[in-house]
Order: C-alpha cells, then structure tokens, then sequence
C-alpha cells in the first residue's frame, strides 16, 4: 500500500515514514505543494495543511479533484473545529492534530483504506450486528424489531454505520447530517442521546471522547 507523506518539517516527516514503513508502508515523502501535486499516483496521502508554498486545503481540493477513490488524512497541527471542517469540505476523509500517536494515525489509516477499497457506491442496505438498515425506505430495526427515527437521528445512524467498528469524527457526521447549516458539539450530543435510547442497547454507539463516535461492529 502506497503512501504520500506531505510534510515540509524534515524532522517529522523523517519520523512518520519510519514509522510507516516499519509498518510495511511503502511511504513517499512531498515537502512542498508543488511536490505533492506532481507525485506519482498512491492510495492514501498524508496531508499536512501548512507547507511553504500554498495552502494545504487548496492541494486537498486539487487531490480530491482528480480521484474520488484516493485516501486523505489531514495531518495538522490546526485544530480549531473551523478548520477541520474545512478540511473535510475539501476533500479530506479524515484529520488528524498534531501531537498524535502511531498508534491512533496507523487506526485511521487503516479505516480509510477500507472506506477507500469498499469503493465509491454506498450500499442502501447497512447491515451491523444486530442493526439493519434500508437507507432509500429509511428504515430501521434492530433484532428484527422496527425502530422509528427522527430524520436527524436516521442520518446519524447511516453516518456512523457505514464505518462500522470505525471512529467517526464529530466534524464528519455534522457534514453528513448538516450539510448546509452545520450544528453545535451539544446538538449531535442530544441526538445521539436520544438515538441510543431508541435502539435499546446505549453501548451501540459508543462515545470517543474528543474525536467522535464509533458505532458497535460486534
């Protein structure tokens, strides 16, 4: 698996692509935009959004232009929630802040690699564990018993199920659920709230505390 690494810090980047390659990544290194955007084809790129030449989001957008299939993780140590969400309406899949652990980067890799292999088409029909979904019916049930939604608490659903087992950022599902007004950290809190009830079982989406939700895969 073929990574680009853009990132114009020598130190850091010399680090992350041991790192990586320990891992059996097969690792690129871009220090600059130019670079990024002349780089030969991969399947993921790590993307740091402050380089020397331009601005990170623009070669996201550029990126995410040519390949609707390429995997992008922002890797930044900007980490207001305004430019999260920025990152992610460029085209980002994911993003990271700096400092942050191989462990929890190599997690996130891995999740958008799957994304990224599953292909382009969602499925309409989401099955996860004892959850089955109908996406175009918007149905719901869970052990076989059918569950009513409200519209907000239904896209909440299909946001996190979609990436099973997998952390979905807050900044990810008010893009998924909210496109157009966005929401507070509160709002997708009180849903989620109401959501678990609703399905019976509160574990089955489970909080990560700072990043997001992951929603049961077992």
């Amino acid at each position: 698996m073929r990574i680009l690494l853009v990132e114009d810090d020598a130190r850091v980047a010399g680090a992350m692509a041991s790192a990586l390659s320990r891992r059996g990544y097969d690792v690129e290194r871009a220090a600059t935009a130019a670079a990024a955007l002349a780089a030969a084809p991969c399947d993921l790129v790590l993307l740091d959004l402050t380089l020397p030449d331009g601005d990170g989001v623009e070669v996201c957008r550029a990126l995410r232009q040519r390949s609707a299939q390429l995997g992008i993780i922002a890797v930044t140590a900007r980490g207001e929630e305004r430019d999260r969400v920025l990152g992610l309406r460029m085209g980002a899949d994911d993003y990271v802040v700096k400092p942050f652990s191989m462990a929890e980067l190599e997690a996130r890799i891995v999740a958008v690699l799957r994304r990224v292999r599953a292909g382009a088409p969602r499925p309409e029909i989401v099955e996860v564990g004892p959850i089955w979904i109908d996406v175009a019916a918007r149905l719901v049930t869970v052990h076989g018993q059918p569950v009513t939604l409200t519209r907000k608490e239904f896209d909440i659903l299909v946001s996190v199920a979609r990436q099973p087992g997998s952390v979905v950022p807050h900044e990810r599902i008010v893009l998924d659920v909210w496109p157009t007004t966005g929401a507070a950290r509160h709002t997708v809190e009180v849903h989620v709230g109401s959501l678990r009830g609703k399905l019976g079982d509160p574990d089955l989406v489970q909080t990560v505390r700072g990043i997001g939700y992951r929603l049961r895969a077992e």
